[in-house]
């Protein structure tokens, strides 16, 4: 069995001035100047709960959707300081990169300590709707020098409901499998189109229960079929 040694960065808090303007996805009634450039969210108990639950049921799902053939090892920490920076991902849209996190990767995920690395942030006030602009509630990338040497994914606050509405921890394992279908790409095997993200566009059905665990068992199993052949990760790749 490969172990994927794993860590998750919890961030409680969010306190940053961003020059966000119309497209600004705040509700128009808080749309003041300063509410469109002031983000101060403090994730509370129940959203913290949530999310830490959905995060350890993350390595029951690889277990079984690589028939055992990986795990994952985590420890959870949580940086006793606000998040006060983020990275423009487009014109109008931000996110924790590595950049924004990089005294906490460089203290607590050294180059070699972790294979990958999770971050956990109020990107949302979930009481009066305000939010940071940002393209999609994960957002992932493959491992490189910026992140330590492993993958590297963030994860946003969410109502209760989303994290209901899926398998538990489907959304961790989303966001991880960008970051490994780019390692396992870059030893050779080829990847169905847009890998984690391609459930849809190669047939397949969400479950209401179980999310788009089915496609994600083909992908880690190498037999997502994609004109005629079958990609992703082969099952004897996990423990190569």
């Amino acid at each position: 069995m490969k172990i994927w040694k794993t860590l998750l960065l919890v961030y409680r808090e969010l306190d940053i001035h961003l020059p966000v303007g119309r497209d600004s996805v705040e509700p128009r009634r808080l749309r003041s100047s300063a509410a469109q450039t002031h983000f101060h969210h403090v994730a509370s108990e129940r959203e913290l709960a949530d999310a830490l639950d959905s995060f350890r049921g993350f390595p029951h799902l690889v277990s079984e959707l690589t028939g055992g053939r990986a795990g994952i090892e985590y420890e959870i920490v949580r940086p006793d300081h606000a998040l006060t920076s983020l990275t423009r991902e487009s014109s109008s849209r931000f996110w924790p990169s590595p950049d924004d996190t990089r005294a906490d990767l460089d203290e607590f995920a050294p180059p070699g300590k972790y294979d990958s690395i999770f971050i956990f942030w109020p990107q949302r006030n979930l009481k009066n709707g305000t939010a940071v602009p940002c393209h999609a509630w994960g957002l992932a990338m493959g491992a490189s020098e910026s992140t330590n040497g492993a993958t590297y994914a963030a994860i946003a606050n969410a109502p209760s409901s989303a994290w209901e509405n899926e398998a538990r921890g489907e959304v961790w394992l989303h966001e991880w499998l960008h970051g490994v279908c780019a390692h396992f790409a870059q030893r050779g095997h080829v990847m169905p189109e847009h890998d984690a993200d391609g459930g849809e566009l190669h047939g397949y059905a969400r479950s209401p229960t179980a999310g788009w665990t089915d496609y994600y068992r083909d992908l880690m199993s190498g037999n997502v079929l994609e004109d005629g052949k079958r990609f992703g990760i082969p099952a004897d790749a996990w423990v190569a």
